[in-house]
């Protein structure tokens, strides 16, 4: 799965030391704006409880988790739709990930300039938004005009889009982002096809200090962002980019104690990681063997075969059927063999939709 969650967010918000933490990088991180120019890509492991309890099930050789992919973004500023700062730059790299993880401050810090000299959480996720929305105001003019010849000339493709542009352009004119609207089915074929920036799905990251991070919601910075959020219908994950910085230099041992000093429940970034693959729509399923225990990422919705072709394009082409067990079924009956026996197995075919953890066994003919 070829998919990517862009990490946005105005220069001097904690950037670039989240991405440090997320893939150990060592992105520079600085105190000034546009220490990041080029768009650094990061693979990361998805955590997943489920594939350590499989490995103690299966005892495999190996196991091998899923990954996901991160790309942090340099910062953007008022005005970045018309050129200001590296505007057209960002704006184009922002095209090209599949959703947006927006980082916004809600930390006080004197020692770290604000590009705008005061900490506002709202001001800043509207000073992106509106960028966003600017850009895509400027791409739907564009088509607007085309579309609407076409339209007039009765070209029937034409008609059914421009119905769209016009459902769209007067939401971004009050300034509202597409992902906010609601589409038919078909209109949110014409909706992906226009490749609009605030169409993609959103999740905002609210960055605290050291000693706001145990407290969570109770951070009235945190408060103000989740209630923003709630009204596009997105979702806040409150971290430390500092403290995750620091964790994702520790083995998983020295992880958890520092954890439980700071009164932390679970890694921020294990967080954050789990809810951008679930804003992609992506879920997991599991293969396991004496050889290896695996984790493979697919999209929800997906059939078997397609599920197959993840791992290998000729599973696809040469599918025959599923050997298939939930992974509950499969940890509560103590392996394949009993879950075999309680008639849990299931051979699946062709039409088959693949559920989050399902553990499967291709049989396949090429």
């Amino acid at each position: 799965m070829a998919l990517t969650a862009g990490i946005v967010g105005l220069p001097n918000v904690g950037k670039s030391t989240l991405f440090n933490a997320i893939t150990k990088a060592g992105v520079e991180a600085a105190n000034y704006p546009f220490a990041t120019i080029d768009p650094n890509v990061g693979v990361v492991e998805v955590p997943d409880d489920r594939l350590n309890h499989l490995t103690q099930l299966v005892q495999p050789k190996k196991t091998v988790p899923t990954t996901f992919e991160f790309t942090d973004i340099a910062g953007i500023v008022k005005g970045a739709s018309k050129g200001e700062g590296l505007g057209n730059k960002f704006l184009s790299h922002i095209r090209e990930v599949d959703a947006i993880c927006h980082v916004v401050r809600c930390f006080e810090d004197e020692n770290i300039t604000h590009v705008s000299g005061k900490v506002d959480p709202i001001d800043d996720i509207e000073t992106i938004n509106m960028e966003l929305v600017f850009a895509d105001l400027e791409s739907v003019e564009r088509r607007y005009s085309r579309v609407h010849k076409m339209a007039k000339a009765k070209d029937k493709e034409a008609v059914q889009e421009f119905k769209v542009l016009e459902k769209i352009k007067p939401a971004l004119e009050e300034g509202r982002p597409v992902r906010s609207m609601e589409f038919s089915e078909e209109e949110q074929k014409i909706v992906r096809s226009l490749f609009l920036l605030t169409a993609k799905p959103i999740l905002y990251i609210a960055n605290v200090s050291e000693d706001e991070v145990s407290k969570g919601s109770d951070n009235p910075l945190v408060q103000v962002v989740e209630a923003y959020a709630e009204k596009e219908g997105a979702e806040v994950v409150v971290i430390c980019a500092r403290i995750e910085e620091e964790i994702a230099e520790l083995d998983e041992d020295d992880k958890a104690m520092f954890l439980d000093e700071m009164g932390i429940e679970r890694s921020g970034l294990d967080v954050l990681i789990q809810k951008a693959y679930r804003l992609l729509g992506l879920a997991t399923y599991f293969t396991a063997g004496e050889k290896e225990v695996r984790a493979w990422t697919f999209k929800l919705g997906m059939k078997a075969p397609a599920a197959a072709g993840v791992i290998h394009s000729d599973f696809e082409k040469g599918f025959i059927r599923a050997e298939t067990v939930s992974y509950n079924d499969l940890v509560e009956y103590g392996g394949m063999q009993a879950a075999k026996e309680a008639g849990r197995v299931r051979l699946e075919g062709k039409d088959y939709v693949v559920e989050d953890g399902d553990v499967m066994l291709f049989r396949f003919n090429v």
